[in-house]
């Protein structure tokens, strides 16, 4: 069973698969969409090392198409601070969830509109990565 997930600057899914199993499923299905991982932090190991506190499996997965990003900079070099696009992935309840940041929110709040092209690709492309993890 999946369950779809959203918050008003995102959008996701929960599996019923363990961690590991989803950061491989998040990856691929990025790749697919034309999106590499540029970078990937791992919570758990941060709040370890710099708190010493114990933290569920957490990881934030920076994000980029390097067409769309090139696109978006050429149109307003600062968007540059609001790249690239973030996925969380965690464990929850046996299972994971995958939260994909919402490019329309996030570029909404510049007040460009020739950003509202490559947001909506970019929220389209992340949309069908999240759709392929479900099936």
């Amino acid at each position: 069973m999946m369950t779809s997930t959203s918050v008003k600057y995102g959008f996701g899914t929960r599996l019923n698969v363990p961690y590991a199993e989803a950061i491989s499923r998040v990856k691929a299905a990025l790749k697919d969409q034309g999106f590499g991982v540029l970078t990937e932090i791992d919570v758990k190991a941060t709040m370890k090392a710099k708190l010493g506190v114990d933290f569920r499996h957490y990881a934030i997965l920076g994000a980029c198409n390097p067409p769309l990003a090139h696109r978006a900079l050429s149109t307003e070099l600062s968007i540059g601070l609001l790249l690239p696009c973030n996925v969380v992935v965690y464990e929850d309840e046996g299972g994971s969830v995958v939260e994909f940041m919402d490019p329309e929110a996030a570029l909404g709040i510049v007040g460009n509109p020739e950003l509202n092209a490559v947001a909506h690709e970019a929220r389209q492309r992340l949309q069908n990565a999240a759709a392929a993890l479900t099936e």
